[in-house]
């Protein structure tokens, strides 16, 4: 199984969302069949094809919660990734309308949005402009745990 989270940039909710389910599978047990990732649906933080790390207040907040954070480096999403994940989950509406774009269809039914697996059609607030980190963390927390749950029924 391999999960795609996706946002805008790839600097804030994408990666923490990778981070946090990284640590559920990790303490599940399920860290060897679940590979997980992150993308963007932009290329605004990546220059000359080199991409930003992850924003250093979305790291400080990963860290809070016990959350280890790799050395990355931001990249696209692109059409030849969906036929390589079993998922690619967006954090809001937008992206969810970026990865159509992009994907030009979804055939497979493999595009959702994270908090629907928390049972709400909200989008996690981006918080390059909420400043919020902590909000953030809880619903992509709240997301991941649902996307695990779901996992374990199958």
């Amino acid at each position: 199984m391999k999960i795609m989270f996706v946002c805008h940039g790839n600097i804030c909710r994408s990666p923490m969302a990778e981070c946090v389910m990284k640590a559920l599978l990790a303490e599940s047990g399920l860290a060897k069949e679940i590979e997980v990732s992150s993308c963007a649906t932009s290329t605004e933080e990546i220059w000359n094809g080199v991409g930003n790390p992850i924003y250093p207040p979305a790291a400080a907040e990963l860290r809070r919660h016990g959350i280890a954070v790799p050395i990355r480096q931001a990249v696209q999403l692109k059409k030849s990734d969906y036929p390589n994940y079993d998922l690619f989950i967006g954090m809001d509406s937008a992206n969810i309308r970026n990865m159509m774009r992009i994907f030009g269809a979804d055939p497979e039914g493999k595009v959702h949005k994270l908090l629907s697996y928390a049972g709400s059609n909200s989008d996690v607030a981006d918080p390059w402009y909420t400043g919020d980190f902590a909000i953030t963390y809880r619903d992509i927390l709240a997301g991941c745990k649902g996307i695990l749950k779901e996992l374990a029924k199958r």
